[in-house]
């Protein structure tokens, strides 16, 4: 079969939420109308490990009205909403994924993706990329580039590069303007406290919310803390962030002395032992952890095993751990990326995903039509532009044109004082 998803049945429901985030990404809808009459992916097969979501599935039509065969698989076993899966399989992708995979069903899934010889990949955390590198060499020759969405495969990517291992194109989408500023801070602000919220129940105003990281996604969750009445301290290791944190109005402090008064505590690193150890033997009794970098590495979930005198499952997504002092901690979604991972976790707005996935869109296209060198490439700055003018477009916003006398001014140098 072109799929392997948890009950084909769920079509009919995952195509009413397909529907209703197509209304709100009409970024996306602009570029798939030039997709169906331009056929820039005709012949093409696009492979994609990507969030299997409502929103990602949408990316997935806009792909196949271009021409491309198009076969997706999920990037995190917990993210993958199984009435979208259905519905993509039965509009023709070819879908491979289910939610609660074990780790070797979800490098499975990656493999049966790989089996159909894709020539573009789309990845998300680059574990799709790595796969191919190092275990699926038989599909190198065939692949023209790919397109990385976050943070963490940036970071992975860019490494191996550095050490030779990198052997096609890859193109920074996390890296463009219209996504890191958008996605990484409003998406990742608003979408974690909705399942944060969605799973505990919790009034945020008066909580001391310890935010791990001050990137553009911890940036986000600190501005959503702030805004929901939360007392916001940032953890940081870079001093600039650090600076810039104390200089927006937050405390600034130590992961150890930070975790004394964490109410709620959000890691945003993507680093790993973010919260470890000797951080848990001082943490506030009563405190909720939850992650929102990309990998479930950040709370080290085996020091917390071994620490815990007794543990268990409060409901679906809540995991108590009590100590030998008595303290209870509790951590949300297994440390997975709480946004899409636990229970309540819809991931993105689709406003925001929007501009992400038209971004993709584009980079995509961009692979096909030009011989790009082995690297990490930043996204055209015109395609940045357009994005933007399309959606300011959809909102119904009108912005000025520098006049001619305007822009011979800031080219030229001889006119001062």
């Amino acid at each position: 079969m072109p799929y392997k998803v948890k009950d084909i049945e769920l079509a009919p429901q995952g195509k009413k939420k397909i529907a209703w985030v197509q209304r709100h990404m009409p970024v996306l809808e602009t570029i798939k109308k030039r997709f169906e009459k331009e056929k820039p992916f005709e012949g093409i097969t696009i492979g994609s490990c990507l969030h299997l979501e409502p929103k990602t599935i949408n990316l997935g039509l806009t792909l196949q009205a271009g021409g491309a065969e198009v076969v997706m698989t999920g990037c995190n076993p917990l993210s993958t909403q199984d009435d979208a899966t259905a519905a993509g399989a039965s509009l023709g992708l070819n879908m491979y994924g289910w939610r609660e995979q074990t780790n070797e069903e979800y490098y499975q899934t990656i493999n049966r993706v790989l089996d159909h010889k894709p020539e573009i990949i789309i990845d998300d955390g680059a574990d799709m990329i790595f796969m191919i590198h190092r275990k699926r060499r038989d599909v190198l020759n065939k692949i023209k580039g790919a397109c990385e969405e976050t943070t963490t495969g940036i970071h992975r990517l860019k490494s191996m590069h550095a050490d030779g291992a990198l052997e096609f194109p890859v193109i920074a989408v996390n890296d463009a303007y219209t996504k890191y500023l958008f996605d990484n801070r409003y998406g990742t602000g608003q979408s974690t406290f909705d399942s944060i919220m969605g799973s505990t129940n919790m009034l945020i105003a008066g909580k001391n919310v310890v935010v791990c990281g001050y990137g553009w996604c911890g940036r986000g969750i600190a501005m959503r803390a702030h805004g929901l009445g939360a007392n916001v301290i940032v953890t940081e290791v870079d001093p600039i962030r650090a600076l810039e944190a104390r200089m927006d109005g937050y405390r600034v402090m130590t992961v150890r002395e930070a975790v004394k008064h964490a109410d709620i505590l959000v890691t945003a690193t993507g680093n790993i032992d973010v919260v470890s150890g000797d951080d848990f033997k001082v943490m506030k009794d009563g405190c909720v952890m939850a992650n929102s970098g990309h990998f479930n590495v950040e709370i080290n979930r085996q020091d917390l095993d071994q620490m815990a005198v007794k543990q268990g499952n409060m409901k679906a997504d809540i995991e108590e751990f009590v100590m030998d002092d008595g303290r209870t901690i509790y951590l949300l979604a297994e440390g997975r990326l709480v946004n899409l991972a636990g229970e309540r976790g819809q991931g993105h707005p689709a406003e925001i995903m929007d501009l992400s996935f038209a971004m993709q869109a584009l980079s995509a296209e961009k692979l096909v039509k030009t011989q790009m060198e082995v690297g990490v490439h930043k996204t055209d700055d015109e395609a940045d532009m357009h994005v933007a003018r399309l959606k300011l477009k959809a909102m119904g916003i009108e912005i000025d044109d520098l006049s001619e006398r305007q822009v011979d001014y800031l080219e030229g140098w001889e006119e001062g004082t």
